[in-house]
C-alpha cells in the first residue's frame, strides 16, 4: 500500500529520510520547512538543508513561520495527507491540526524514547557518556515526544563518538525505520505502545554558555563535550585574547591546577587528569592539527587559560 505524505524537517538530520521517502512507492505531496534564514557577515540567505533537496527534486516547499493559523490548517486539510511525517522540524505541531480526522502523525526522533525527549537528544547523549542510543518512531501527541511508540533501534555510542558521525548514521536507521513503519500501518500490523514516563529525560537545547571549555571539569567530561558539539557549535577556549575550537582531543593521566597549559604539546590539566589537544581551529582560519598550531602561535607552560 502506498501513502500520500506530508513531510516536515529541516536539518541535514532530514534528508536522507526524506530522500528514502522519495524514492520509494509512497507519494511526497509537500514538504514543511523552516523559513530561509541569513547568517554569516554578509547575511546571505541559507534555504535548509531540507529545502535545497527539495528544489533539486521539485518537490513542493512551504516554509510557514507558524502553523497555528487557519489558513496552514485549510491548507494541510486540502492536501488530504495520509500521514504527516516529522523529523527535526524545529516546530511543535498544535492540536487542532493534530486532531485533524484520518491523518497519521509520526515523528522519528533520535533517541531511545523515553529517554532524551526534546530538541538536543544527540548532543545530550553524547556528553552524558551514554553506552548507546537509537532511533524511535512514534505517533505524535501534544506532549513533546510522549507519543506512543511504534518500532525503534539502537547504535553504540564509543568514547571517540562525535556528533556528526553519530547524526548520519541514525538518520539512515530513521530511513529504514521509517519505512518499516508504514509497511507494518499499511498491513494493518502497527502495535503502538505507550512510554513510561517514569524513565523520561530531556535534552534540552544547546546553551551558548556550554560551548565554552570549562577546565574544572573532569578531562573525559570535556572530551565528551567537544564530541558533543562538534562540528557545530563547537566546544572552545580563549587562548591569547582569540577564540579557539578544538576539534579532536584525547584524555590523559597528566594533573595539575585546572586550565594550566602541562607541556609544549598542548596538554591542559583538569580537575581529573589532563586533556592532550590534538586538532584546533582558530578564529578565522582552517583546521589544523595541534602541531601545526603550535608553529604560529606561542604557548608558555605553565599559563592558565581559565
Amino acid at each position: 500500500m502506498s501513502f500520500k505524505i506530508l513531510f516536515m524537517g529541516t536539518p541535514p538530520f532530514a534528508v536522507p529520510i526524506l530522500k528514502a521517502l522519495f524514492e520509494s512507492k509512497h507519494k511526497i505531496l509537500e514538504t514543511y520547512t523552516q523559513p530561509p534564514k541569513k547568517k554569516d557577515r554578509g547575511q546571505k540567505t541559507h534555504k535548509s538543508a531540507t529545502h535545497d533537496f527539495c528544489d533539486k527534486f521539485n518537490i513542493p516547499v512551504r516554509c510557514p513561520i507558524s502553523l497555528e493559523s487557519k489558513n496552514e490548517i485549510d491548507h494541510i486539510k486540502e492536501l488530504k495527507p495520509d500521514v504527516v511525517i516529522v523529523v527535526a522540524y524545529g516546530k511543535i505541531l498544535p492540536t487542532n491540526l493534530l486532531n485533524l480526522s484520518q491523518i497519521i502523525f509520526l515523528n522519528v526522533h533520535a533517541s531511545l524514547l523515553p529517554r532524551w525527549r526534546g530538541a538536543a537528544p544527540i548532543q545530550r547523549a553524547i556528553m552524558n557518556m551514554d553506552n548507546e542510543t537509537g532511533v524511535t518512531i512514534m505517533r505524535i501527541i501534544p506532549k513533546l515526544d510522549a507519543g506512543p511508540i511504534l518500532i525503534k533501534s539502537k547504535i553504540k555510542i564509543t568514547k571517540d563518538t562525535k556528533q556528526k558521525e553519530l547524526s548520519e548514521q541514525m538518520s539512515e536507521i530513521g530511513a529504514k525505520l521509517i519505512l518499516d513503519s508504514l509497511k507494518l500501518i499499511g498491513e494493518n500490523k502497527a502495535v503502538f505502545t505507550e512510554q513510561n514516563e517514569s524513565e523520561a529525560t530531556y535534552a534540552k537545547k544547546i546553551q551558548k554558555k556550554e560551548t565554552k571549555i570549562n577546565w574544572n571539569e573532569e578531562a573525559n567530561k570535556i572530551i565528551a563535550k567537544i564530541n558533543a558539539f562538534y562540528p557545530n557549535p563547537g566546544s572552545w577556549f580563549e587562548l591569547n585574547g582569540y577564540r579557539i575550537k578544538v576539534i579532536k582531543a584525547k584524555e590523559t593521566s597528566n594533573n595539575g591546577k585546572p586550565g594550566t597549559i602541562l607541556d609544549e604539546n598542548l596538554t591542559i590539566a583538569c580537575s581529573k587528569n589532563s586533556v592532550q589537544l590534538l586538532q584546533l581551529k582558530k578564529e578565522g582560519k582552517k583546521e589544523m592539527s595541534a602541531s601545526e598550531f603550535l608553529k604560529g602561535n606561542q604557548i608558555k607552560i605553565g599559563q592558565n587559560l581559565t
